[in-house]
């Protein structure tokens, strides 16, 4: 089935998939970072102290993702996606009104659990649990959102920033996510639902059954993917988080470097499309362990970057990983794992990969305070994606034989 028809075919849940991941971004790191000297300002906050402001708020979100993220099990996305958009609207709200340090720590963790947490964990369960075959494709497709926020977002608020108060801008983003609620109530009137979908549609995991998320943590497999799901998360996200450093550091424009967003949306969408059609092609256990490679690669052309055209490049190569992560992990739990306990099983993964984006921010924040400007720190980072990448790799080779075979 090519892509089109079966975007013609299965529009609307691919619709709400793409609107769900999209809605993430307003609790996404790119996105809250976007007014990081704004609120270092307004609280007299240090590059250390906002850094480890962040962390604890996102531990504390990672924390509550083990139990909320399995929620997906138990409720209908509609239900629950109009619960987690009506609270990230109010934390968008908070945000424009927050006037203490530790109020904010309280709007930080919400906007991280209720926008990066349960926004993306229903876009993914949903893609992943609705279809079987396609499932590659349906991924790619709904990962297009967060794609769509990378490239819209950040270059829409930092030029309202130059004539908007920062706080304004919140209320901004409160009114986008209430104005798609409607929209999204509608596109699942017809629901595909755990409770509707027959058994035979439900796919097994390894040995041929359906894993619970404590089988999971006490398997082996899971332990060497650790470092695969914490990179991109921790490091991807410092380096959005720290971009006004980086580029106050390299003597770039925050403008000029927001504007290569573009060039990472546009190779995270080529290789979306391309990681979808592989994994339907191919399988997802040849995908994974190669992810996160382009990550490593674009750090180390990021240290080295003494123009923007150069940066432009790391960029680049940075969106190569980014496509392929946000197809292949969402893929790879169904497949390994089975559907019938997803968001469960999901959920603790979404967990580990947001407890990734706490320490992050807060790691890198730390280090900037001593001395250690974040394009020196990029070059080991790069070496932790590729052992991240060997390990993984050692994994899934002992443990794919353990898959059914399919007919």
């Amino acid at each position: 089935m090519s892509y089109l028809r079966f975007l013609i075919e299965n529009r609307l849940f691919l619709l709400a998939g793409f609107l769900l991941t999209f809605t993430s971004s307003f609790g996404q790191t790119y996105f809250i970072a976007l007014f990081a000297g704004e609120i270092k300002n307004a609280f007299s906050l240090s590059d250390g102290e906002w850094g480890g402001l962040y962390t604890l708020a996102t531990t504390l979100s990672a924390i509550t993702m083990i139990w909320a993220g399995a929620l997906t099990d138990r409720f209908r996305v509609r239900q629950l996606s109009l619960a987690v958009m009506i609270l990230l609207a109010l934390a968008c709200v908070s945000m424009a009104l927050v006037s203490s340090v530790v109020l904010l720590v309280f709007v930080i963790y919400a906007l991280r659990l209720m926008g990066q947490g349960m926004m993306s964990q229903l876009g993914a369960v949903a893609m992943a649990r609705w279809f079987v075959a396609t499932r590659g494709r349906a991924l790619s497709l709904s990962s297009m959102g967060f794609a769509a926020g990378q490239a819209i977002l950040p270059i829409t608020f930092v030029a309202l920033l130059a004539t908007w108060d920062w706080r304004g801008l919140w209320l901004v983003a409160a009114g986008c996510i209430i104005a798609l609620i409607p929209v999204m109530q509608r596109l699942l009137r017809f629901e595909r639902t755990p409770q509707s979908m027959a058994k035979d549609m439900q796919s097994l995991g390894m040995g041929g059954v359906h894993w619970s998320r404590g089988q999971m943590l006490r398997h082996p497999l899971f332990y060497t993917l650790i470092p695969l799901i914490l990179g991109p998360a921790a490091w991807g996200t410092a380096l959005f988080f720290q971009q006004v450093h980086l580029t106050e550091v390299k003597g770039w424009s925050l403008a000029g470097f927001v504007a290569l967003m573009p060039v990472f949306t546009l190779s995270s969408i080529i290789f979306i499309f391309i990681t979808g059609w592989a994994i339907d092609r191919f399988g997802v256990k040849y995908i994974l362990p190669f992810q996160i490679i382009p990550y490593g690669v674009s750090f180390l052309v990021l240290a080295y970057a003494d123009t923007l055209f150069v940066a432009g490049i790391g960029m680049f190569i940075f969106g190569i990983g980014q496509g392929m992560q946000s197809t292949a992990t969402a893929a790879f739990w169904a497949v390994f794992y089975g559907t019938r306990n997803l968001g469960a099983i999901k959920a603790a993964a979404a967990a580990l990969m947001v407890f990734g984006t706490a320490i992050g921010p807060g790691i890198s924040g730390l280090l900037i305070d001593w001395g250690i400007n974040f394009p020196d720190q990029m070059i080991p980072i790069a070496f932790f994606y590729f052992g991240a990448a060997l390990l993984a790799g050692l994994g899934v080779l002992r443990y794919q034989r353990d898959l059914p075979v399919t007919p």
